[in-house]
């Protein structure tokens, strides 16, 4: 056990999990269909999901990481924060009314219904590659911090490896209410969770603090002096190319709002992971709440985040570190231990207990949302669109069947990143690069009505060959110089979804032009869309 924790932190560790089992199991009684285990039987009111829009995208990285952002740099980040909003409203008004034309249960069957099953599977392929690696991912570097919170000998008994002891905690937990809940079940889980690491993270804000000569202003007289303050970078420094600044970081305005936009239409609007919560809404007029108010929560609760590692550095500037900052790992950086460090080392006994419970909740929405977005494509999409003449229970005990071996599958990826750096970096990278992608092709199969499969497939597959290219062509010693005297600089992921999304509606614009249109493209292109169907 870890010495730095009494009983009472215990007690409230163990009756958070218990409860949110319990809660989840609650909630999630009752599934008949895939209708209801997918969909929620769109019963969920709109303000649950818009704080599980939220929960989804705010993994325990986020929570630990986003501090630490600010606590080595500034809050420049704010800047990305201003196009996630902007992406939010786009999406509400443009793309939500086409979710609900017929009963949908993923994005990618608009691609299906646009450019046929081809277009959808290789979509759908897209997202389950991408979101298989990155949650994956998500669970090894969070398990690293939690190893550090909860000590090596509980998290190593039975496995003798405490990161596979947190591996499997965060991923066997959060399977046990959606095996049996599915979607339903993660919602209100995630809203709970949502409003236990948004409670950490304000009485962090006032609790640091009050451990300071002179209180919050203090502690900001300070940050400012010091630059921590500083948000906003509309024009390069001196000596930096417009370029570089415009392309590479640090963050800056323009890549907040063009970039951080675009890549929020992605990941909100064509990436399940998302998307589901949306599809549970019952009308257009909920799905669109929902998208507002996470549009009103996102930009506090990541402004808290980034004031609290403000304030972590102005503490940490007169009071060791109890704890001595572990060594860097691959996708998790020293600063990245400061707030548990903190949390384990500062804060009072049972408050203790809440703030490891924060970031479990973090770890936790971000595993459970992974297993029912993987589970609903794979089923919807692949399985129930091949086998259209099985029954429906057939279907739901499947469904259940994926969701226990999606889970497999992210134990074993989160366990092999430990071991092998390349997949790490692979992982990282791999949602940037499908996500321009997926985003190029859900516009065309918006906009373009009826086509054939090969521009908008063609055009993906491009789009991910050119992005794999931008991330290693400045990485190779033979073509760095290159790159360098070309380019200018590195180009910074906000600015990956653009190019990406770009280039699949360029390429699929070009090659349908190639390939001119038959009389019966022609034909349908003058009729509307018609409902969806599985």
């Amino acid at each position: 056990m870890n010495s730095y924790f009494s009983l009472g932190d215990w007690t409230v560790i163990v009756l958070y999990v218990l409860g949110i089992i319990a809660l989840g199991l609650w909630f999630g009684r009752d599934q008949h269909t895939t209708r209801d285990y997918f969909l929620g039987s769109k019963s969920v009111p709109w303000w649950g999901i818009g704080l599980s829009i939220v929960a989804a995208e705010t993994s325990a990285l986020t929570i630990i990481g986003v501090p630490s952002m600010a606590y080595g740099g500034d809050i420049a980040f704010l800047q990305m924060i201003l196009g996630y909003v902007i992406a939010r409203v786009i999406l509400a008004i443009v793309l939500v009314p086409h979710y609900f034309k017929g009963e949908i249960y993923s994005p990618y069957q608009l691609f299906g219904n646009t450019f046929g099953p081809a277009a959808r599977q290789t979509a759908g392929a897209f997202f389950l590659i991408s979101e298989t690696l990155a949650a994956g991912v998500r669970v090894y570097v969070a398990s690293i911090p939690v190893k550090l919170m909860l000590g090596d000998k509980l998290l190593g008994w039975g496995t003798g490896d405490p990161i596979l002891g947190a591996i499997l905690l965060f991923v066997i937990l959060s399977l046990l209410y959606t095996y049996v809940g599915g979607v339903k079940a993660v919602i209100w889980t995630d809203a709970v969770q949502f409003g236990l690491f948004l409670l950490g993270g304000l009485f962090a804000l006032v609790y640091v603090p009050s451990l300071l000569e002179g209180g919050v202003g203090a502690v900001f007289a300070r940050a400012a002096t010091a630059g921590k303050l500083h948000w906003l970078n509309l024009v390069p420094a001196p000596g930096v190319s417009f370029t570089k600044f415009l392309l590479g970081p640090p963050f800056n305005i323009w890549m907040g709002i063009i970039g951080g936009t675009v890549l929020v239409m992605s990941s909100h609007g064509a990436e399940q992971l998302i998307v589901q919560r949306v599809l549970a809404c019952k009308s257009v007029s909920d799905g669109r709440k929902a998208l507002a108010l996470s549009a009103v929560v996102i930009f506090p609760l990541f402004l808290i985040f980034l004031l609290v590692g403000v304030m972590l550095w102005v503490f940490y500037q007169g009071h060791p570190f109890r704890i001595p900052l572990p060594e860097p790992r691959p996708g998790i950086k020293a600063n990245d231990f400061i707030f548990p460090i903190f949390m384990m080392t500062e804060v009072p006994h049972v408050l203790k207990g809440f703030f490891i419970v924060a970031i479990l909740s973090a770890a936790m929405s971000s595993v459970s949302s992974a297993l029912t977005a993987l589970a609903s494509v794979s089923t919807m999409d692949f399985v129930k669109h091949l086998l259209p003449q099985r029954r429906e229970a057939f279907f739901l005990r499947f469904s259940k069947m994926s969701t226990v071996a999606w889970a497999a599958v992210l134990i074993l990826v989160a366990y092999c990143s430990r071991r092998v750096e390349f997949v790490l970096n692979a992982a990282f990278s791999l949602r940037g690069l499908t996500s321009g992608a997926l985003l190029g092709g859900l516009a065309l199969a918006v906009f373009w009505k009826k086509g054939r499969p090969a521009p908008v497939i063609l055009g993906m597959l491009l789009s991910l060959l050119v992005m794999i290219l931008i991330q290693v062509l400045p990485k190779l010693p033979r073509t760095e110089p290159w790159w360098m005297r070309t380019v200018g600089t590195e180009i910074y992921w906000p600015w990956y979804t653009l190019i990406g999304a770009s280039l699949t509606l360029l390429t699929a614009a070009i090659l349908r032009r190639w390939m001119g249109t038959t009389q019966d493209e022609r034909s349908q292109n003058e009729v509307s869309i018609p409902s969806s169907k599985i």
